[in-house]
């Protein structure tokens, strides 16, 4: 088959049009057009849908496509690999993790990598869906559990838990909780139990849902719950890192947490002798070992 017209048929299924597929690849519409009815007319199939706003991929080109997206992830570990300099860190680097984590935690320590290492390029992908590291849709991972697909290589880098924490305006308003009973007084702020994440949060959650709650906010991810405890609105359920990078927030109700979260780190086999996810790695193990540091500190006090 001819790379060539898959390299164009690409273009145009992740474009949508012609014209647009053309301008990425400095060629005219006329021209993109004809490589595309050469390629169904090898295959024998129709490959796209035409109407007016654009082009649909048929069930055939689906397939085509998933094969030709397959391609181009293998062919971007090629060149990470052959770009990937023995004496220096540079390119792009992409890290998935949780919205809460990424934003928490992560995001805010990133300026120590830049220093360092100011050729870098980090591609930041918060969400809750695990993306498929083998298949490149990310180079390093940081997730909430031990990942369970193959070919990785992986770190266990700390544990968390879920806890309640408030500000201290918030508590010097409405007063500190004694007991969980004490919520009834209070408004609580949690992630929502129909979005994704880990099941201790979950658990610690419906837990206090069982108890009579003065008044309640849910939110989709932890960025919003800590935003919403951090502008005074309530008590919250946090990772326990948030006391470290807040200082106006309070943990009450100490002994209302969640059972241990495993924080792990992952990268593909592929990737081992990559000196980017090296970079990366030892950074967030050195920020680690500063974070434990800071913590026992804090508990001292």
């Amino acid at each position: 088959m001819d790379w060539d017209k898959l390299r164009i048929f690409h273009a145009v299924a992740d474009a949508g049009s012609l014209t647009h597929a053309g301008d990425r690849l400095n060629l005219s519409q006329s021209a993109v057009s004809r490589q595309i009815r050469a390629l169904e007319e090898q295959l024998n199939t129709t490959l796209f849908h035409r109407h007016a706003r654009g082009l649909i991929l048929t069930e055939q080109g689906e397939l085509l496509f998933d094969a030709t997206s397959a391609m181009n992830r293998r062919l971007d570990t090629a060149a990470a690999r052959i770009k990937d300099s023995e004496e220096e860190v540079f390119g792009e680097l992409r890290v998935t993790t949780t919205t809460g984590f990424g934003s928490l935690w992560l995001a805010p320590r990133l300026q120590k990598l830049y220093d360092k290492y100011p050729d870098l390029k980090v591609d930041l992908m918060l969400e809750e869906r695990v993306l498929d590291l083998p298949m490149r849709e990310a180079d390093v991972a940081i997730r909430m559990k031990e990942p369970s697909q193959a070919d990785l290589v992986r770190k266990r880098l700390m544990s968390v838990r879920m806890a309640l924490f408030a500000t201290d305006t918030y508590l010097a308003k409405h007063g500190t909780p004694l007991s969980t009973d004490d919520l009834h007084n209070h408004r609580l702020i949690c992630q929502s139990t129909d979005s994704p994440q880990v099941s201790a949060g979950l658990s610690l959650t419906q837990h206090l849902m069982t108890y009579e709650i003065g008044s309640l906010l849910t939110v989709n991810n932890y960025y919003g719950v800590s935003q919403s405890v951090l502008h005074d609105l309530g008590i919250g359920t946090l990772p326990d890192y948030v006391a470290l990078e807040y200082s106006n927030l309070r943990q009450v109700l100490p002994d209302t947490q969640s059972a241990e979260v495993p924080v792990f780190l992952a990268y593909p086999e592929e990737l081992r002798h990559s000196k980017r996810v090296h970079a990366f790695r030892d950074f967030v193990q050195d920020e680690i070992r500063t974070y434990r540091l800071q913590a026992r500190e804090l508990h001292k006090n």
